[in-house]
């Protein structure tokens, strides 16, 4: 497995598998990988010739009193696991390679970018969409693999990656949770014993609600009650938001239709975690 540094060096190894006739899969992460991260290089592998991931914590996407400083940073670690999986390239630049000096263009989903972890998190989705447009730019994947877990954000770079016409596909891989619910997450890493206890709502609350859609409940009313009530078993547990939205504008909807997403952010500490299914 190859580290790459520069961008240059990126769009040269993409090329030349292309030049190959394989097909490229980019993994976009910011290390502090989990088996959720590592089902992404397991899809990326089953579907593409030539896989790179890459690790780069984004400081754009992190606000003034965000966690960026205190992101974990497991890199020797993080390089293990992928070249375990099979992983050809690992992409790693420096901030200043990604953001070069006065570098004054930011990507911007207008809307999207404003709702749900948008809407808590300021500033948040232009961060993304800037950096994953950057990744797409240098390594040119066909495919870029991205899991469900981050709703919203899938939301959003499907509408960056249509609007420029980027010639890529996104494809979006299920949730991977622990044996007792909880959505993988770097930040899990972040939680108290008594915290990771009280993690467990979020999937509850999730799991509630695909009940009652079970049951043949379509009403987003009905959806979200149900999920507050779980909530407030735990009432150390500040819930950010509870939302039943249409998946490609992340708008409200009165009621169930395919394609539906049902989300959840909560604070469990200091530290803030999402959850969701898609009907």
């Amino acid at each position: 497995m190859q580290v790459i540094r520069t961008v240059v060096e990126l769009r040269s190894w993409s090329r030349r598998a292309h030049q190959a006739g394989q097909t490229v899969g980019l993994v976009p992460t910011m290390g502090a990988l989990h088996e959720g991260h590592l089902s992404l290089v397991r899809a990326a592998k089953a579907s593409c010739g030539a896989v790179a991931a890459s690790i780069f914590v984004n400081p754009t996407q992190f606000g003034p009193n965000e966690d960026f400083a205190l992101y974990p940073r497991t890199f020797e670690a993080d390089c293990a696991l992928l070249e375990a999986e099979g992983v050809d390239v690992v992409f790693a630049p420096a901030p200043e390679e990604v953001y070069r000096a006065g570098a004054a263009t930011f990507v911007e989903v207008a809307g999207l970018s404003e709702r749900l972890d948008g809407k808590s998190r300021p500033g948040h989705f232009r961060g993304v969409a800037t950096v994953v447009a950057k990744l797409l730019i240098a390594a040119e994947p066909d495919r870029a693999f991205f899991g469900q877990k981050d709703a919203a954000q899938v939301a959003v770079l499907r509408r960056m990656t249509a609007d420029l016409a980027l010639p890529v596909e996104l494809v979006v891989c299920p949730i991977v949770r622990e044996p007792d619910g909880l959505a993988m997450s770097s930040r899990n890493r972040y939680l108290s014993a008594e915290e990771r206890r009280q993690a467990l709502v979020l999937s509850r609350a999730i799991q509630a609600a695909r009940r009652l859609a079970q049951a043949g409940e379509q009403k987003a009313t009905a959806f979200i009650e149900v999920a507050r009530q779980v909530f407030s078993t735990q009432p150390a547990v500040r819930i950010d938001y509870i939302a039943l939205v249409d998946w490609a504008t992340l708008e409200p909807v009165e009621e169930i239709v395919p394609g539906s997403l049902f989300a959840v952010a909560a604070f469990v500490g200091t530290t803030r975690l999402i959850d969701n299914f898609v009907f």
